[in-house]
């Protein structure tokens, strides 16, 4: 399906959007996986650092740990998220936060509709609840040890290969 915003749908096209992520290392993380992935795009919004710098040159400090999918996979950066959104939410994705919740469910037991986009958010402070509120599902990964969560990046990969089947 062909949108008024050119991004084409096919049949199991999968969005990662990356919120106000601080360390440019779990960005370049976040593309070497997304890459081992398949999925389609890459959306930073916020003060997520982007594969370039202010410059408009390459950041060998994401390029480091992205290992070249930095130049092979789709990315745009949209400075508010909750735009970026509403705007997918539109063209007919299912939005998917990972994120602890009072209303998430077990990232095991959802069961994903193409299109889909999975937002991860800042390191510290996750996803807000103003954006949470937008979402079709929220997914938590339940963690059994005495930490209450994991790496963003670690997140992305343990989340996204069981849910999109991989």
């Amino acid at each position: 399906m062909d949108t008024q915003n050119g991004l084409k749908h096919a049949e199991k096209t999968a969005y990662i959007i990356l919120h106000n992520i601080r360390s440019v290392y779990n960005v370049g993380s976040a593309f070497r996986t997304a890459d081992a992935l398949g999925i389609d795009k890459i959306f930073l919004t916020g003060y997520t650092p982007t594969p370039l710098d202010r410059f408009k040159q390459l950041r060998k400090d994401l390029a480091k740990v992205a290992l070249g999918a930095e130049k092979t996979l789709a990315w745009e950066y949209v400075k508010n998220p909750a735009v970026l959104v509403d705007r997918l939410r539109g063209e007919g994705v299912q939005c998917v936060a990972v994120e602890q919740f009072e209303k998430s469910v077990d990232y095991k037991m959802v069961k994903i509709e193409y299109p889909t986009a999975f937002l991860f958010g800042n390191e510290v402070s996750g996803v807000s609840k103003s954006l949470l509120s937008k979402m079709d599902v929220i997914a938590e990964i339940p963690m059994g040890g005495k930490k209450e969560s994991l790496n963003v990046s670690v997140s992305l990969g343990v989340a996204l290969f069981r849910m999109l089947g991989k």
